[in-house]
């Protein structure tokens, strides 16, 4: 099996693990943990694990002039990406978080073409109108659910400046995540991620009630900190490394399906002739986005 192949097994992970994350957190906020106060346990114990696995390894020294960018990548990854999301889940259904985020890929073309000079093809740029496309569809069918939403629009729109965040973590990250180690430079991420959290998370924190938790809510808790903080972050790196982030991003198409494929499962939602038909059209965005041209290189 080629690296190319395992890199998008990786990210496929990523999302289907990330597809979860949407209701497991939504059931645990507000009810016992405000958005904030999550975010500041998940950068936390993320941190910690990091940190402490880092231990058992050989690293590598990060140069000097690097730190800066590592600040910035933490910055849209962690702390603004993370805050942003939350803070939107929190306001706004789950599978409608989950179809903002298929903003990125676009977003992140933009940032490419101007941050890094690239110029997407013709295919690539059909992909994502096509995925593009089936995400509105289900956005537009799924929002006439009449799931329970405090403001879906200032939800979605601050789901939409994480997506914006994200893309541009991916775009800066590139330049450097190929130099390190992935715990390496994972451990300094959550390292300025944390710090740049650490005034707006502190105080929902400790408003939490422990006491009034029940075990169902730690697990969740659990599944999001070991999950979507610790192997999703994990996996990203290596396949950034392997793959160029406009591909990377694309697979966020995916989420909305898997959130759909989860609500179905817990019985929470139903499945339809307009959602299947949306889901073959992020498929196909996702296939033309990540398809290799001839000439291309391992990237």
């Amino acid at each position: 099996m080629n690296t190319r192949v395992l890199a998008l097994a990786a990210v496929s992970i990523v999302t289907i693990i990330y597809g979860v994350t949407f209701t497991v957190a939504k059931e645990v906020m507000p009810h016992y943990v405000k958005p904030f106060g999550f975010i500041f346990i998940r950068v936390s114990a993320a941190m910690l694990v990091f940190w402490i696995a880092s231990l058992f390894i050989k690293n590598d020294k990060i140069e000097k002039g690097d730190y800066k960018t590592i600040a910035m990548a933490a910055f849209f990854g962690i702390a603004f990406n993370m805050l942003t999301f939350f803070k939107g889940l929190n306001y706004t259904t789950p599978i409608n978080a989950s179809v903002m985020m298929v903003t990125s890929p676009i977003l992140v073309l933009i940032f490419s073409s101007i941050l890094m000079k690239e110029r997407p093809t013709l295919i690539k740029i059909i992909g994502v109108i096509i995925g593009l496309i089936g995400a509105v569809v289900l956005i537009v069918y799924s929002g006439k659910s009449g799931a329970n939403a405090k403001n879906m629009m200032l939800g979605n729109f601050l789901v939409f400046v994480n997506a914006a965040s994200y893309g541009m973590y991916l775009v800066v990250a590139k330049k450097i995540v190929a130099k390190y180690k992935p715990i390496t430079f994972i451990r300094w991420l959550y390292l300025f991620g944390f710090i740049f959290m650490f005034p707006f998370g502190i105080s929902e924190f400790t408003e939490i009630q422990w006491e009034i938790i029940p075990m169902s809510g730690y697990l969740r808790i659990g599944f999001v900190v070991i999950f979507a903080s610790c192997i999703t972050y994990l996996f990203n790196l290596w396949a950034l490394s392997k793959l160029k982030p406009t591909t990377v991003s694309v697979f966020i198409y995916l989420q909305p399906v898997v959130a759909s494929i989860y609500a179905l499962i817990v019985g929470s939602d139903t499945l339809d002739t307009i959602k299947i038909l949306a889901t073959v059209l992020i498929f196909i965005g996702v296939y033309l986005v990540s398809k290799q041209s001839p000439a291309s290189l391992s990237k």
